[in-house]
């Protein structure tokens, strides 16, 4: 099974071009076309990304079998890991940001942070 080959039939099923997986999981077009092509090997959280851009259960990446049914999960905690994965996401652009920052000011970033932390 080359996991590729069913994301890009999924996509194509859902009318989607890569760009529109791009705009949907921050990933670049060109890794996104790697994937598709068996070039590249997404990781857990990559495959994540996919499921969620595609709208689609996470297992359906792995089986072509359309019986399967969807795991009945409570709709709050549904809910709760969408939260999760928007804060992890901004985390993520965070991260990135900082670590084209400046020494000097990313020490006074976390300086002024940690003054914030104690107040509240």
């Amino acid at each position: 099974m080359v996991i590729g080959e069913t994301l890009k039939a999924l996509r194509m099923q859902k009318n989607l071009s890569q760009g529109d997986i791009e705009k949907r999981t921050g990933l670049i077009r060109c890794y996104i076309s790697r994937v598709e092509n068996g070039h590249t090997v997404p990781s857990v959280d990559t495959l994540e990304k996919f499921a969620r851009a595609l709208e689609v259960p996470m297992y359906r990446l792995f089986t072509d079998e359309a019986h399967v049914k969807k795991p009945n999960l409570p709709a709050e905690f549904i809910r709760s890991r969408m939260i999760n994965s928007k804060q992890e996401r901004e985390l993520r652009v965070l991260a990135k940001l900082l670590t084209r920052m400046n020494k000097k000011y990313r020490g006074l970033l976390f300086h002024m942070a940690s003054k914030m932390a104690r107040r509240a």
